[in-house]
């Protein structure tokens, strides 16, 4: 599949800002079943400086530096990608899940996605929710989408119930919240268990119900997670849609948490009290499209 992906946010504020620094991860990464193919970046007040670097998780990363007074910014990423479907193992085939908790066995990237991040810090209860997914033996990706299903069938979906800042022990309390909170949450399950968890943040195609119109802007940027699975590698699972992600699942940026790969993060100098809009639009594209650019 492609997709033309288009992210705009835009910042408003009360008061003039004189000065303003940020950075932005926003380019889709590529991974054997993903290419970027095109991607642009497109900020207003025209930047005075950008610069481009990768992070430590492999994360493209633009900085970006804004000079003169600005009541409003916008940046506009957009991207056109082709995605297919990862080649995963039948769940029954993978090894016991106690083989993972081995860390002698384990790559680096996997053993620093063990240990408990501040975001995602355990909960009391939540080592006996994960492990009831975790009998002795059983195979780990088989597990591992047992406790997905749990997550979806026992949490709501509420996007009033958290923000970017709530804990995940409130999360496991409320047992409400929204895509971001309910990977943290697998995430400290598993890592609990000493599984190798890791946050995804990406997009996430929708598609209107029958006899609706594709409403612009519906569409929004999504979490997930992926679990470190011996001999396979890094294996995707969307606990807010009880799924193992495909090709209609477009991977952004990875880390340990969502600090580590939040779109856009920075520092002003005034402004006063501001608003943030964010509107994405994932537009699947026919054979022969290529895609466009931002103007």
């Amino acid at each position: 599949m492609r997709y033309d992906v288009l992210h705009t946010t835009t910042y408003e504020y009360s008061e003039s800002v004189a000065v303003a620094h940020h950075v932005a991860r926003l380019r889709p990464r590529s991974l054997p079943h993903q290419e970027c193919l095109h991607h642009d970046l497109a900020i207003e007040p025209l930047a005075a400086v950008t610069s481009h670097h990768v992070d430590y998780f492999g994360n493209l990363v633009t900085f970006f530096g804004v000079q003169g007074g600005h009541r409003q910014l916008v940046i506009h990423a957009r991207s056109t990608v082709a995605v297919s479907a990862p080649d995963l193992p039948e769940p029954s085939e993978t090894l016991p899940w106690e083989t993972v908790t081995d860390r002698s066995v384990l790559p680096l990237d996997a053993v620093e996605s063990v240990f408990d991040s501040t975001e995602s810090r355990s909960a009391s209860g939540l080592d006996a929710y994960g492990r009831a997914s975790f009998p002795p033996g059983r195979p780990l990706l088989e597990a591992v989408i047992d406790l997905t299903g749990r997550i979806h069938d026992d949490f709501t979906f509420d996007r009033k119930a958290t923000t970017v800042a709530t804990p995940v022990a409130e999360v496991f309390i409320a047992r409400r919240g929204v895509c971001q909170d309910f990977a943290r949450l697998e995430i400290a399950c598993l890592r609990s268990l000493g599984i190798p968890a890791r946050y995804v943040s990406g997009y996430l195609e929708t598609v209107p119900l029958p006899g609706a119109s594709r409403l612009v802007g519906a569409d929004a940027s999504h979490a997930w997670l992926s679990v470190y699975c011996p001999g396979i590698g890094w294996i995707p699972v969307d606990p807010t849609n009880n799924l193992i992600p495909s090709d209609a699942h477009i991977t952004l940026a990875w880390g340990r948490d969502y600090s580590d790969v939040s779109p856009i993060r920075g520092v002003i100098l005034g402004g006063g009290a501001h608003s943030l809009r964010v509107q994405v639009d994932v537009v699947r594209l026919s054979d022969g499209e290529l895609g466009g650019s931002v103007v």
